[in-house]
């Protein structure tokens, strides 16, 4: 169960879990802070460009939410202030702590902040790291393709449906793919605008996605019809009890994130 607490910070105010930050601290979000300790492992850009720390009980990700599109030419990193309770950082926060105490497979939040700066903020949130992981792109790329852990991304998706949760974008960078005890264990990452909803359509549309980002990575190679997705498809209908609708256009997914 992940424990919020808030604190204040200078022009802002932050989340966080006590668990695993004990001493909250705007510093704790910078990379600066932790290049100056010797803490700070990698990064990664592209708009939502992370860093990898190594924090005391354990590697984290730091991360800077970033515009794309069409708005990054008006800011790449400000958003429009309409409360503390609307920032991006502050609901992916507690939307990521109520997927886990669902039992879902995402990373633990360690902890959520925003800036003020008159009419808009940035923000910034902190996760605990999946270790020995790759992406569902990678394994995409890689030589053999192995369908059980197809499978087991399909099974995972369908868990997440089944309890009405929206992933704004899925595709194949943000499922990443370990070896469990049990066999391959599945976690979803990146859950910026994510929201829950009532069960519809909007489920295709989320298969879809994800199997155009796995065609583009695979440059073609992996399609609807290629054994992997059919595998996926298959652990997919295996928790749901339906099979899962041949892929499709995208339905409408830009409405706010909301928890119930």
């Amino acid at each position: 169960m992940t424990d919020e607490r808030h604190a204040a910070i200078p022009q802002g105010a932050m989340l966080y879990d006590p668990a695993r930050l004990e001493t909250p601290s705007a510093a704790v979000f910078t990379r600066e802070h932790w290049a100056a300790a010797g803490r700070l492992r990698e990064m990664q850009g592209g708009r939502g460009s992370v860093a990898f720390v190594q924090a005391p009980a354990g590697e984290w990700v730091l991360r800077h939410y970033r515009r794309g599109g069409l708005a990054a030419r008006i800011s790449t990193d400000r958003y429009l202030w309409l409360g503390a309770d609307r920032t991006r950082s502050f609901r992916e926060w507690r939307l990521l702590a109520e997927l886990r105490r669902r039992d879902l497979p995402v990373p633990a939040p360690v902890a959520a902040r925003f800036v003020r700066s008159g009419p808009t903020y940035r923000a910034d949130l902190i996760t605990e790291r999946i270790p020995a992981a790759c992406t569902l792109a990678e394994e995409a790329r890689a030589p053999a393709l192995h369908p059980e852990r197809w499978h087991a991304v399909g099974r995972t998706i369908a868990r997440f449906h089944a309890h009405g949760v929206c992933h704004a974008d899925l595709n194949a960078h943000n499922i990443l793919l370990a070896d469990g005890g049990a066999g391959p264990a599945v976690y979803v990452l990146d859950f910026d605008r994510g929201r829950f909803r009532a069960r519809g359509p909007w489920e295709q549309a989320v298969l879809a996605r994800l199997c155009r980002s796995v065609e583009k990575v695979t440059a073609g190679r992996l399609r609807a019809d290629s054994a992997p997705w059919q595998a996926l498809l298959e652990g997919y209908a295996a928790v749901t009890g339906a099979a899962a609708p041949p892929p499709r256009g995208d339905s409408n997914q830009d409405n706010p994130p909301s928890i119930p």
